[in-house]
């Protein structure tokens, strides 16, 4: 079983500054081109989360026991899941010049996996690096280096805005050391 560093606490990440509208079209066009193939690629996300990190499965009672990339593929439960993850992360970039829209989503996505599905807030962050990835690899020809920092940019902003709504909702599980 592989031990995250921090779990338990939120990490306190720098907030980024704000996306420049230079930052924001490179997003949003990048991001016009993989919601083509949302599901495909929500899939393809968190198959790579749960294989690489497997701890990132015992949140999901369907496939928890399921270690096999093409079985998990296979998952009602997963792919479900891959379609959320895709929505929200559409709606995000659809409304990132409106920053109370953006707050409204992480709330949502904040609350609930801290309070109904008791998520790691750690998670998120190995989340950002994954879709990174894969975004990098699949659409290699629009996330060029400079696109891919806009979304850096972006994903550290989301892991900001959900660990601020854990703690608003008093996430303490297991420790409450400060980083």
């Amino acid at each position: 079983m592989e031990r995250m560093q921090g779990e338990g606490e939120v990490d306190h990440l720098e907030r980024p500054s704000p996306l420049t509208d230079k930052e924001r079209v490179m997003i949003q066009d990048s991001w016009a081109k993989v919601y083509q193939n949302c599901d495909d690629v929500g899939v393809a996300i968190l198959v790579r989360l749960f294989v690489n990190f497997p701890s990132s499965k015992q949140y999901f009672s369907q496939f928890k026991h399921i270690e096999d990339a093409e079985e998990l593929e296979k998952s009602s439960q997963l792919r479900k899941h891959a379609h959320r993850v895709m929505n929200a992360l559409n709606t995000l970039v659809e409304s990132l010049d409106s920053s109370e829209k953006v707050a409204s989503v992480l709330k949502l996505v904040g609350k609930a996996h801290a309070l109904r599905h008791k998520v790691e807030p750690v998670y998120f962050k190995i989340l950002s690096g994954v879709i990174l990835e894969v975004l990098g690899e699949e659409f290699a020809e629009v996330v060029t280096p400079e696109v891919a920092a806009a979304w850096t940019k972006l994903l550290a902003t989301v892991y900001c805005g959900i660990t601020a709504v854990y703690e608003e909702v008093g996430w303490t599980k297991l420790s409450t050391s400060t980083g």
